[in-house]
């Protein structure tokens, strides 16, 4: 059953920082901070993405956020499932919104609605000998804004595909509890969960079916998405049936 905890009491607001991974870190090295405490900002002067890409927000419009966890059954070479879990959730709960079938995961972390990108994730673990000691999960959700002005090739929000305004607390607590959920699932060690998260990610997967072109540091190619492997590895298959395997940033995707 999916836990119910009072989030006010663990729902940190400030109104602008650099990045909310970056502030709430600070803040986990002056104090102890629980575990599930949410930083959440109006606002990020240099939000961060995966790829070193910045993260468009207009003021009080959407959600950026970032969660602390502390792991103990989740060893480094198999933190990806974190990444798994994370994103599973959020199309979860957005499911509430939009149509579960129009929500799809693009590798490694970001939330797509049809061909456009909805929401973002950025997770930076924190490593202490064999164990990961720190986890901060940072997300970004666009729900009301309804332009956006950045490099970005494809932006979309909740209220662009609904055309209504979406109350931003109430998205924050749906995720956070799914997420919770899973993770909590995970660290009790559920029979057969981390299998379940991983179908549902591969389930998910943007052009999962299909050839698409995509761009590496040889140049361009079209292939077709065959599986994600439990450590994050993105395996593709080539026209002349050669199949490739890509870690984070070694690959793109050609939109």
């Amino acid at each position: 059953m999916m836990r119910s905890p009072n989030w006010s009491s663990k729902i940190l607001k400030e109104e602008t920082v650099t990045s909310t991974n970056d502030r709430l870190a600070e803040l986990c090295q002056e104090k102890e901070i629980k575990e599930f405490t949410t930083l959440m900002a109006e606002y990020q002067t240099a939000g961060k993405g995966q790829r070193g890409n910045s993260w468009e927000s207009e003021y009080g419009k959407n959600l950026t956020f970032s969660t602390v966890f502390y792991p103990q059954t989740i060893a480094p070479a198999s933190q990806f499932i974190l990444s798994m879990a994370v994103a599973s959730a959020i199309c979860t709960a957005l499911a509430h919104y939009v149509h579960a079938d129009c929500l799809q995961i693009k590798w490694p972390n970001d939330i797509y609605w049809k061909d456009k990108k909805i929401a973002g994730i950025l997770i930076e673990n924190d490593l202490t000998g064999s164990q990961i000691s720190q986890s901060i999960i940072g997300i970004g959700i666009n729900i009301n804004q309804e332009e956006f002005h950045s490099s970005a090739p494809n932006p979309v929000s909740l209220r662009q595909i609904t055309q209504k305004e979406t109350d931003r607390m109430e998205v924050l607590n749906s995720v956070l509890a799914h997420i919770i959920d899973l993770y909590s699932r995970i660290e009790n060690r559920e029979t057969d969960i981390i299998t379940k998260i991983q179908e549902y990610y591969l389930k998910a997967q943007y052009r999962k079916e299909g050839y698409h072109p995509y761009c590496d540091a040889k140049g361009e190619f079209t292939a077709k998405l065959i599986r994600v492997e439990p450590d994050g590895h993105l395996i593709l298959k080539d026209k002349n049936g050669s199949l490739r395997k890509y870690a984070f940033k070694e690959v793109k995707y050609l939109l």
